[in-house]
């Protein structure tokens, strides 16, 4: 895969191949392959990350209303409901959508439905945690809660200790979380700094909580918007190198790489190849494969909606340090 051929391929679904089936099946409009996915998928992590892939291909169609009613009594169908409804209630607010409102009522309603239906499930809690992000006044209560040490902002620390209790530092909570304090601070991101010491803080060895600085270095990138040769610099300053290194060492070296987020693979190997460590980024691009995201490289062009040009960066990057393997 080092050859000038090498092609990158964006799938949300990434190196897990039965979720690739199933995206493919309701791509079509089946729904069988997804029950029978979820049905034999172990662990609340792997589950958070199934759901969170296939209701951003089923919400598009009526595919999961069919399994409802098909298999009504079945849980997972009633959780994929749900996050159906979140997805399209964020989808309208980003669109604002004139129904957007409806929309959310309509989703907070199902993740509460969901929540007791599945009470040990995490995933109702952390699509709460979504619809927090669409309560731009913070004028819901559970929104405005004191935050657990004094120098986070209050927030929904709620709904994120019920996901916590559930999983405890689920990736999919822990990023809806710095999406609602990051969205709350539109000057320096002081607060997000601090959400994201804190949370890696107390997270385990392994954990993919240890990636989310990196994510908050690319925030800040995004903002400046001082265009790419002139923040360049930006990925050599001791705290990107700083973060960059410690989930290398703390995620990386750790994790089952078979479930990683593609998202956090593509942000690690960014992060390293900015830091001009280009061996250990050879290491991440080997796990990242063809498995591309568009996101972070497209931050590092003139226009970052063009994804043409978001791989020819994650092309040189990943050339430029494989040629630094051995």
């Amino acid at each position: 895969m080092a050859g000038s051929d090498f092609r990158p391929v964006y799938h949300p679904a990434g190196h897990d191949n039965e979720l690739r089936v199933a995206v493919q099946d309701l791509r079509t409009g089946r729904w069988v392959s997804m029950a029978q996915l979820l049905d034999r998928t172990d662990g609340w992590g792997l589950w958070t990350q199934r759901t969170q892939v296939l209701a951003a291909v089923a919400a598009g169609s009526d595919v999961v209303q069919a399994w409802r009613a098909e298999e009504p009594r079945s849980v997972a169908a009633s959780v994929m409901h749900t996050r159906v409804a979140v997805e399209r209630a964020v989808r309208a607010h980003r669109a604002r959508h004139p129904r957007t409102h409806q929309l959310w009522q309509e989703a907070w309603l199902a993740c509460r439905d969901a929540a007791e239906i599945s009470p040990d499930d995490p995933v109702p809690w952390v699509c709460l945690l979504a619809l927090a992000l669409l309560d731009d006044q913070r004028s819901m209560d559970e929104h405005r809660l004191a935050p657990p040490v004094l120098m986070l902002p209050p927030g929904p620390w709620g709904i994120l200790a019920q996901a916590d209790k559930r999983d405890p530092h689920n990736r999919e909570a822990y990023h809806r979380m710095l999406q609602f304090v990051c969205t709350g601070t539109p000057g320096p991101l002081t607060e997000a700094a601090n959400f994201v010491q804190w949370a890696a803080d107390s997270a385990p060895t392994g954990s993919a909580v240890h990636a989310l600085p990196l994510y908050l270095n690319v925030e800040r990138y995004r903002r400046e918007r001082g265009q790419e040769k002139a923040l360049d610099l930006h990925w050599v300053s001791d705290g990107a190198l700083r973060d960059a290194g410690h989930a290398l060492d703390t995620w990386f070296r750790h994790a089952d790489l078979r479930r990683a987020s593609p998202l956090d693979l593509n942000h690690l190997a960014h992060a390293l190849w900015g830091a001009n460590r280009f061996g250990e980024a050879t290491q991440v691009f080997d796990a990242v494969g063809r498995y591309w995201t568009t996101l972070p490289w497209a931050y590092r062009t003139r226009d970052p909606a063009d994804q043409e040009l978001a791989a020819e960066v994650f092309l040189r990057a990943r050339s430029r340090s494989l040629a630094d393997r051995g």
